[in-house]
């Protein structure tokens, strides 16, 4: 049975507070376990929830600022320390590739684990994933190059059992259906659309560091659910702008006006001892499900959404 779902490892943005570990996220969507922007300390915050370094099949690092980053020597030690069988890839910005060298060998290890390299070097690049799904790059807004993360699985249809059986259509060839498109039944032609009805790929969105600029909007649009940085309230807008960041005022209207179905806020300021201030926040922009994210939680990709017969 297929999983998606989201373990957040540590939300702290530039330093980890008592209760925050800096930033690690791991995606599992289906056969994929993608670690993102893993910091200082996921190595041992993925040993208090049920992933393992052995499970993760790809990497994807929006930047090399340390938050984002500094996990990455432990974890790639990691790999090699429990001779991981399969290659990881890793995804990272083109130009911060020797911050990504420096990294991988910041220390003697013996290196036993595979990992397949495969920079982003442009804005919208694509990167296959299993399945047929497809992860996009898109260039963001903040002081070093930075990418967010776009996952998109391809749309698909819904089989109709009562109209598959109207027809007499059954075992092997539902199958020969779905793949051509069509089937020939007692001297008729029944094309797919007659016995099925649209089921829209779902989206998954990862959008760190960044102020706010089209990226944004392009990654977030209609994601099922949208992981998103929201450093600053509204409060120190200002500042937000200067430095490149979002608030979670920000964060709230462009999941409201792409169509986001569960947000996410994460990378919260250590400035800030409540986060119920961001949840207060976001609340004045977005009515739909909202998640203030806390370490070591769980959140789950919404159902998929059904589409009605026509």
């Amino acid at each position: 049975m297929s999983m998606r779902e989201l373990t957040v490892l540590g939300t702290a943005s530039q330093t980890p507070t008592r209760q925050r570990n800096h930033n690690g996220y791991v995606l599992r969507w289906d056969d994929e376990v993608i670690l993102f922007d893993p910091g200082e300390g996921s190595q041992r915050q993925l040993l208090h929830t049920t992933v393992t370094a052995t499970d993760l099949t790809r990497i994807c690092v929006t930047h090399f600022h340390g938050d984002h980053s500094l996990g990455l020597p432990g974890i790639i030690q990691r790999l090699s320390l429990d001779r991981v069988p399969h290659p990881v890839a890793v995804h990272f910005p083109a130009g911060g590739a020797e911050y990504f060298a420096r990294l991988r060998y910041a220390t003697s290890f013996h290196e036993t684990a595979e990992l397949a390299c495969e920079p982003v070097a442009a804005d919208g690049q694509r990167i296959a994933l299993r399945g047929g799904h497809t992860l996009t790059a898109r260039r963001l807004r903040h002081p070093i190059e930075t990418y967010g993360y776009q996952l998109v699985e391809p749309d698909g249809c819904r089989m109709l059992p009562e109209r598959l059986a109207a027809y007499g259509i059954g075992g092997p060839a539902v199958g020969e259906l779905i793949r051509v498109g069509h089937l020939d039944v007692g001297g008729r032609r029944v094309h797919r659309d007659e016995v099925a009805v649209p089921r829209p790929g779902q989206r998954f969105a990862f959008v760190m560091d960044t102020g706010l600029c089209d990226a944004v909007y392009a990654l977030a649009e209609h994601a099922d659910l949208l992981v998103i940085e929201s450093t600053f309230l509204d409060s120190e807008a200002a500042l937000a702008a200067e430095v490149g960041h979002l608030t979670a005022a920000q964060a709230a209207r462009v999941a409201t006006e792409s169509g986001v179905r569960r947000l996410v806020l994460t990378h919260f300021s250590q400035r800030y001892a409540d986060p119920a201030r961001f949840a207060a926040e976001a609340r004045e922009h977005f009515t739909g499900d909202l998640v203030i994210a806390e370490d070591l939680a769980t959140v789950a990709v919404p159902p998929r959404r059904v589409a009605s017969p026509g």
